[in-house]
């Protein structure tokens, strides 16, 4: 390939200031052949023996030499780093973080925190460190034979190596690829290196990348970080002063170190002033201003050792393995670029240090953990696994396994629909035993027929089961693993209430798939990872999976959206957008969940205690959390609706459902049920609601009042299970208007009727009661129309 006109120059310069060293081997033969044939003639006129003779030990010892030092740098050019690598930007045994806006979220290694450009860093600055460390820099080709030879007449004089002669091309030959000794062989190395690195990179590059890579003392790497750790300044705004102090720096950074020696120090930087008023870089008003200037320093630690957002930068360390060969790993100078978004990460954060704050105290949870993904891509974009990661680093988004209580009843409707049920099929909420199994809706209470959606929105329990009976667990199990649930589910009744344990990651993934139409997108927090040359190594490429067909998709969040409006989820609404979500609550409000999304958003948050306490709390609270998350993180985001409903008439199922056959199935009254209950929660003194009423009510009285009813103050009444049955237990059952849809659900067996039949199948004289147990003894609205027998009207 032809070389440009900038090439052909830039090679002929090159090739100018080479020293003859680099001859090949043709030459080198012909030279050593005609200084042996020298050498033999005149030793053949000589009468002396060829071994006495002061010419032959002359040409064996420079031929010797000839050939051991072109073998020497033929051997050092074999080892010589390849072209690409000469381009790197970081140090080996380093890896940097950054955020999905390329901001820097850790460091590990030797590395800056800043890298600059070279038109970010001011000329006079550039300047200062020419003038203190190569003077010939743009003149040069590599190596400086004036420098060279400086430095040997430095160490001869003091019999030891005090001065290297580096250009800044070698130390920044020496930084990337060679050790620190000072030993000829890395001297020689560093100079044929930094031959070659003359050759692939202009001026600039070469001192871009030595001002990012220069150690400069007190943990900081660049002139970025200098300026940061003693000045706590960036480079635009360092005076005079302060540049030349940071370019005195370099030779010997704990020697001239301004916070250590600020009186050495001082003296370094006039003598860069000097040099710098030599070279005309500065007038002798601005030397002499700067001079007098007091070298003051504002120390701050070095931001390298700054980690932002440490639950996520420590979830990125466990990923990396998955996507990187341990060798790889090792060698460092590996830039991971993540998906984090530090807005979304910032409102996730200030979210939960708030529903502690003002929640967790009176509701006695500790813990709370955020995720947030964007579901068409899987990218997290927010991720807080806990309190406090200085206290204790678990998080709670991976790690923490917990049941998901009703948030995975979405798992099983979204089955059952994709089966081709309806969401206005109705099942009789009712007190059942599968097996042995006794599921119980919250309080205990039933609330007669409700369709499938209602019994969503009201997260009823035995409505769940049922439908779990008619679908199977197979297809159930399978839907929520493709949807992302990658924990073990056993086949069992209570998995319609969530009894397998998930972790919050997982679960807002799943929940991710609803909100992408059905399209499974593996969860992930890294997006490219690069090597030391800036090239890439791996990319994210996830491609969305169909799991769920888009019109079961679709209903599911028509349904979830009603859980937000009209259901337990009603806290999370936002003011603008439509949300879909459901809450979940475990066995003593040991957990608290809401899952909830947007089109363009999901989000999940868990409310508990890692010991497994319970808490007074319920899963509003979660849902209160994500408001307060979303309400800030959707700022400047464009708003979005969700597909509209597909029809309901003729749909054929997408999954084909495999009915279960319990061995025992037991259908009680409502009356029993209800009666077995009162027991319960009479025999049990450690109930959720006497803890409450426990920890929040004492009333102090004298001891001459005690025994008195009528001073005793009076007590507000409050609602709980033992004094709400009789209310519940009268209130009127109201069927839904059937909507204007056209659908008609058929016939379905005992467990269940469409939403056209006109009443309850015929029951029992114990089944046929209200659900509180107790029957109606008012006359229909036909008998009251009828004439009175006695004749009036």
């Amino acid at each position: 390939m032809p070389l440009s006109n900038h090439q052909q120059n830039h090679k002929s310069t090159n090739e100018k200031l080479l020293p003859k060293m680099q001859v090949n081997a043709k030459q080198l033969i012909t030279q050593v052949t005609t200084v042996s044939s020298g050498i033999l003639t005149r030793i053949a006129s000589s009468d002396k023996p060829f071994y006495r003779r002061f010419w032959f030990w002359a040409g064996l010892g420079l031929s010797s030499g000839i050939i051991a030092f072109h073998y020497t740098i033929l051997e050092i050019d074999k080892n010589l780093p390849d072209q690409s690598a000469l381009r790197a930007l970081v140090r080996e045994q380093t890896l940097t973080i950054k955020a999905a806006d390329g901001s820097v979220l850790q460091q590990q290694g030797e590395a800056t925190r800043e890298q600059l450009k070279i038109e970010q860093i001011p000329d006079t600055l550039k300047k200062a460190f020419i003038a203190s460390e190569d003077r010939r820099f743009n003149q040069h080709n590599g190596f400086d034979l004036q420098g060279i030879a400086r430095a040997v007449i430095n160490n001869l004089r003091s019999q030891n190596v005090v001065e290297g002669g580096s250009t800044i091309t070698q130390q920044v030959a020496r930084i990337l690829f060679l050790k620190q000794e000072k030993t000829f062989w890395r001297k020689l190395k560093e100079v044929r290196l930094s031959q070659k690195i003359e050759r692939e990179l202009t001026k600039d590059q070469i001192l871009e990348r030595y001002l990012n890579l220069v150690y400069l003392g007190s943990g900081a790497y660049g002139v970025g970080d200098a300026a940061w750790v003693y000045f706590s300044k960036s480079v635009d705004q360092l005076t005079l002063s302060e540049m030349a102090t940071l370019a005195g720096l370099a030779p010997a950074p704990n020697v001239y170190a301004p916070d250590k020696n600020p009186k050495i120090a001082t003296e370094r930087r006039n003598l860069v002033l000097q040099r710098m008023l030599e070279d005309g870089i500065i007038t002798p008003a601005q030397k002499q201003a700067a001079t007098e200037e007091a070298l003051i320093v504002n120390s701050s630690l070095p931001k390298r050792l700054q980690v932002d957002f440490p639950y996520f930068t420590t979830y990125v360390h466990k990923e990396l393995p998955k996507y990187v060969a341990a060798d790889v790993l090792a060698s460092g100078g590996l830039i991971v670029e993540t998906t984090l978004n530090p807005t979304s990460q910032k409102a996730a954060e200030a979210a939960v240090a708030k529903i502690l704050k003002n929640e967790g105290r009176w509701q006695n949870f500790k813990q709370a953990a955020v995720v947030a993904i964007e579901p068409g891509s899987g990218e997290i974009q927010a991720m807080v696994g806990g309190k406090d990661f200085g206290k204790n680093q678990f998080n709670r988004v991976t790690q923490a396994q917990r049941q998901p209580g009703s948030t995975f009843k979405a798992f099983v409707y979204a089955t059952a629909i994709a089966t081709g049920k309806s969401p206005y099929d109705s099942y009789l909420d009712e007190p059942l035993s599968i097996d042995g199994y006794e599921p119980k809706n919250s309080h205990n209470k039933f609330s007669g027929w409700l369709n499938i959606r209602d019994a969503l929105t009201k997260s009823i329990n035995t409505i769940a089961v049922k439908v779990l009976i008619e679908i199977g667990f197979e297809p159930t199990i399978k839907l929520a693993h493709d949807m992302g649930i990658k924990s073990e589910l056993k086949p069992n009744y209570s998995l319609a209430l969530g009894s397998n344990e998930v972790n919050l990651l997982e679960l807002t993934n799943a929940y991710g798939t609803f909100a992408n139409q059905g399209n499974y997108v593996e969860s992930h927090g890294i997006r490219r990872i690069l090597n030391r040359e800036g090239d890439v190594i791996w990319s994210a490429k996830y491609k969305p999976k169909q799991v769920l067909d888009a019109d079961s998709s679709a209903i599911m969040t028509w349904m979830l959206r009603n859980v937000v409006t009209d259901g337990t989820g009603a806290a999370a609404q936002l003011d603008d957008r439509q949300v879909a979500g459901k809450t979940g609550t475990t066995d003593e409000s040991r957990d608290l969940w809401f899952i909830g999304y947007i089109p363009q958003l999901v989000a999940g948050v868990w409310l508990g205690n890692d010991d497994n306490t319970p808490t007074y709390g319920n899963s509003g609270s979660a849902a209160y959390a994500w408001h307060e998350f979303m309400a800030e993180a959707l700022k400047g985001m464009p708003v979005e609706k969700f597909p509209p409903r597909p029809n309901l008439e003729n749909r054929k199922g997408t999954i084909k459902a495999q009915p279960l056959k319990p061995r025992k199935l037991i259908y009680k009254s409502v009356d029993e049920d209800n009666q077995k209950s009162e027991e319960d929660n009479t025999d049990n003194s450690d109930s959720s609601t006497r803890r409450r009423s426990r920890s929040r009510r004492t009333y102090n009285q004298s001891d001459d009042s005690s025994n008195s009813e009528e001073n005793r103050p009076r007590r507000r009444r409050r609602y709980s299970q033992e004094n709400n049955d009789t209310s519940y237990s009268t209130r009127r059952r109201r069927r839904r208007s059937q909507e204007s849809n056209g659908d008609s659900p058929s016939q379905s067996p005992r467990s269940r009727r469409s939403r056209s039949q006109e009443s309850a199948p015929s029951r029992s004289s114990s089944e046929n009661k209200s659900p509180g147990g107790s029957s109606s003894s008012q006359p229909s609205w036909r008998e009251r129309l009828k004439p009175d027998s006695s004749g009036n009207n």
